[in-house]
């Protein structure tokens, strides 16, 4: 951060007025909730002149309620600033590899990825996902949960549980090699085609 600047003042005061510790969390933790519960109407909906709508009064005040207790233990905010940082630096690298991988298409190209990679990249970045977390939550000892993580599979690495669960995932992944059903991606394409072949001739 750039102090001393007039656009450097003004971030340094709002960080002092705790915008990015409650303001901002908050207003996410409020939106993604109350999203959530217009999508799933968990408390049931309402009819009005024959149309069913959501109850938005309700929604809103648990997702009021909710933001609240979240910004409010320090913690959480904690984890949610540095998990959400890290996204984004995720989400950049994925979108840079992205542009790497269109130069090799041309402009009617409209799919990037299928098949098998769009999976294998969608694991990855799961897994990503996954360790950001981890690497966010402390613990007790102040080392993360990803720290944790590591050092016990660097004591434990030639112990028979954990040689035991490795052994289990190789086996799982290449189980899922075998029953995957070849050329299944192909058929999916070219149903989709025949679809709209048909569409368009109808």
């Amino acid at each position: 951060m750039v102090e001393g600047t007039p656009f450097g003042n003004v971030i340094v005061f709002l960080e002092k007025l705790g915008v990015y510790d409650i303001v901002l969390p908050f207003l996410l933790v409020f939106t993604i909730v109350f999203a959530v519960f217009e999508r799933t109407k968990v408390f049931g909906t309402e009819e009005v002149d024959g149309v069913k709508y959501s109850r938005k009064n309700l929604n809103a005040m648990v997702a009021f309620v909710i933001a609240f207790l979240v910004v409010a233990s320090s913690q959480l905010v904690g984890i949610i600033n540095k998990s959400l940082s890290r996204l984004v630096l995720l989400i950049l690298v994925s979108i840079s590899f992205l542009v790497l991988i269109g130069t090799f298409f041309s402009e009617k190209e409209e799919v990037i990825l299928e098949g098998g990679w769009r999976t294998f990249f969608m694991v990855i970045m799961f897994i990503g996902v996954v360790l950001i977390f981890m690497s966010s939550i402390d613990t007790k000892s102040g080392k993360s949960w990803l720290g944790y993580l590591i050092d016990y599979l660097k004591e434990n690495f030639g112990s028979t549980g954990v040689s035991s669960v490795v052994l289990i995932i190789v086996i799982i992944v290449f189980m899922l090699y075998i029953i995957q059903e070849p050329g299944s991606g192909k058929k999916e394409g070219k149903k989709e085609k025949d679809e709209h072949g048909s569409a368009a001739h109808h």
